[in-house]
């Protein structure tokens, strides 16, 4: 006992020194404060720089992770190609627009902006609406082209034009003092031949095919030949009429239909020997007139002068009593 009374205590003391501002555990937390911030805002970016295409590409590929991965397919949001196992159609949707191109006049491409297709009454009125202006066109340049020559601006009250059920009509009259033939005859007086030669000009400007009458009053024909009446006469005349637009510069094979109505088809139904009844009816025909003249079960539709109030005002010609 005396010898442990006598052994010496030792006695450790261990001195902790803290580390205060020199420490680095808050650097620790810091680092991963900054990290997630980082994320954070690298997630807001993401999201504000992707299209909602993509973004549904996404939720739908999560939705389905195995189908993607199992199948394979294009890359996530593509709208130009359908997933494979991606879900729904993206294409049927807004599709990928990129930023800037969303502009108030560009439409994005789906399906309620395509052009939904025509019916066949839907394309055949617009076909006959576009054959109409463009036979309204040809109406006005012809018309211009009357006020634009010396010598057509003369004859202007003989050139009538209208717009019928067959197409433009530009009829070709005469007048008490200025027949457009020689009497009895198809002979054509000069100024008649030059008002054909600038009308067969203009008649290639447009596809149409060209059907082309003459008509004569209701006189008697009582000259020439045995048997050789107001029938024959206005067919000559028609053909006439005929030569002298193709020597004008239009083309031949645009001439569908040639015709003599005699008298049959008058313009003043009130007065037959009115002058005005002596003419020659060229129609620019549209599309409907060429195809029912073209059938042969079809029958030949002549010129009614059903809207005829405008004509009969611009011409009011009545002979000598």
């Amino acid at each position: 006992m005396a010898q442990d009374a006598m052994r010496p205590i030792i006695v450790k003391r261990i001195k902790k020194v803290s580390g205060g501002h020199h420490g680095g555990a808050w650097k620790i937390a810091y680092a991963d404060f900054v990290t997630a911030m980082m994320a954070f805002f690298l997630l807001m970016w993401l999201l504000g720089s992707t299209t909602k295409a993509q973004l549904e590409g996404i939720a739908e590929y999560f939705q389905t992770p195995l189908k993607v991965a199992l199948q394979g397919g294009h890359a996530v949001g593509n709208s130009k190609v359908i997933l494979k196992g991606g879900g729904q159609d993206l294409t049927s949707q807004k599709g990928q627009v990129k930023r800037g191109d969303n502009a108030p006049d560009n439409k994005l491409d789906t399906e309620e902006n395509k052009p939904k297709p025509m019916s066949y009454e839907e394309a055949k009125a617009e076909l006959l609406k576009q054959e109409r202006l463009r036979l309204e066109d040809l109406k006005k340049r012809i018309e211009e082209a009357i006020d634009a020559s010396p010598m057509l601006r003369q004859f202007k009250n003989q050139l009538l034009l209208d717009i019928t059920s067959e197409g433009l009509r530009i009829q070709i009259v005469d007048e008490r003092n200025r027949p457009m033939f020689a009497l009895a005859s198809a002979q054509l007086q000069p100024y008649a031949r030059q008002i054909l030669l600038e009308i067969g000009k203009m008649l290639n400007g447009v596809p149409n095919k060209i059907s082309l009458s003459g008509h004569t009053d209701g006189a008697a024909y009582n000259r020439g030949e045995k048997g050789y009446s107001n029938w024959e006469l206005s067919a000559d005349r028609a053909n006439a009429s005929r030569r002298e637009l193709v020597a004008g510069g239009m083309d031949e094979t645009k001439m569908l239909r040639v015709v003599g109505l005699s008298s049959a088809v008058l313009f003043d139904k009130k007065d037959p020997l009115n002058p005005v009844n002596r003419r020659i009816s060229i129609i620019v025909m549209n599309k409907q007139a060429e195809e029912n003249a073209i059938k042969d079960d079809s029958p030949v539709d002549v010129p009614v002068d059903g809207d005829r109030s405008a004509l009969e005002a611009a011409v009011a010609v009545k002979p000598d009593n």
